[in-house]
């Protein structure tokens, strides 16, 4: 199998590359060299993809059994990629995200038939519009087109809903006795997902005849309470667990008056109300049948400990974003205050 993926080389791709050179295939990455991350055995074409004549260019001559973008993001880079890709490709797998499906959620169990619909947030409206068109291209061009929705997916990032995401914030909050975000009252149910484990179902959908068409979620079927994800963490960072339980409504509204943080504005809102606030339990039939090997076996417990200990192998990691401090103390000021 000849594929390429545009990107590679991030959280959840990093995996699904080495996974995919295990297996035995010809992988190639369609970046712009600017991550250093290297992955022996992949091929590395340079080139910027919102630069669409550069790319025709750079990958003419090539026939690609499977094209993966994990960086698509509007209706405009799936337009693109389809002029790029329709005549070389017997494959094209879109990474989506579960936070397209239906905020609130008419059943509480999630199927990939469950409707799409999120008003809170304009990245998974966006995901939405992408998936939309797929079909379109599917339907009236047989544009072979797979779709994937992971939901949050870890391995070189913390997944914690407020505080840190590819950084070490949050640890070290812990590990100061500082108190932590807790949307709710932490028991709404989530599911989180090794990347190890998602890379088992996302190989065996690649060249996957019967995948055309289609669309999947992959996630672990371990579910666990926010309250139950945050002591996960703190004991993985060695300490106990400080934590000041918040409503996501009055965080969402605090939040808006903090323009000069990434997690101020609207963030928030689709963060939460639109993402980890609502229970979320995944039914992982229709993967499972489809990729039998497909078996999530890293409990969080186990996994979040060993992103800790890469974050910590390597102090260039370690990085403490005093923005996410800065927002989490006006969160906690503003919600003691009253």
């Amino acid at each position: 199998m000849k594929a390429l993926f545009i990107g590679g080389s991030g959280n959840i791709s990093t995996p699904v590359s080495k996974l995919a050179i295990e297996r035995g295939v010809e992988l190639y990455h369609l970046n712009r060299g600017t991550r250093k991350v290297e992955i022996p055995g992949v091929k590395v074409i340079k080139g910027d993809i919102t630069k669409k004549d550069e790319v025709a260019a750079a990958i003419a001559g090539h026939e690609w059994d499977v094209v993966v973008n994990w960086i698509a993001f509007t209706k405009e880079d799936i337009l693109r990629d389809y002029e790029l890709f329709k005549d070389n490709c017997k494959q094209y797998i879109f990474i989506s995200s579960a936070s397209a499906y239906q905020k609130p959620l008419t059943h509480p169990v999630i199927t990939e038939s469950t409707p799409l619909k999120n008003p809170y947030w304009q990245y998974s409206r966006d995901k939405i519009s992408c998936e939309e068109t797929l079909e379109s291209l599917y339907r009236e061009h047989d544009f072979p087109m797979t779709i994937v929705r992971p939901s949050l997916t870890y391995d070189t990032v913390i997944p914690v809903a407020i505080g840190s995401w590819d950084d070490y914030t949050i640890i070290d909050r812990m590990k100061k006795g500082k108190p932590v975000i807790i949307h709710g009252d932490g028991s709404s149910l989530w599911t989180i997902t090794h990347a190890r484990d998602f890379a088992v179902g996302f190989i065996g959908l690649m060249g996957h005849q019967q995948a055309l068409g289609q669309p999947f979620h992959i996630t672990s079927d371990e579910l666990l309470t926010w309250n139950q994800i945050y002591e996960a963490v703190a004991n993985a960072a060695g300490v106990p667990l400080n934590a000041i339980h918040i409503a996501s409504d009055f965080i969402s509204e605090a939040a808006k008056k903090l323009d000069w943080c990434s997690m101020g504005g609207d963030f928030m809102l689709g963060n939460l109300q639109g993402d980890k606030a609502v229970s979320t339990i995944f039914d992982n039939t229709k993967i499972k049948t489809f990729v039998p090997e497909f078996n999530a076996t890293t409990t969080f417990k186990k996994g979040i400990k060993e992103t800790v200990e890469w974050f910590e192998a390597d102090p260039s990691r370690m990085v403490i974003r005093e923005e996410n401090n800065r927002f989490m103390d006006a969160i906690i000021e503003a919600y003691q205050a009253g």
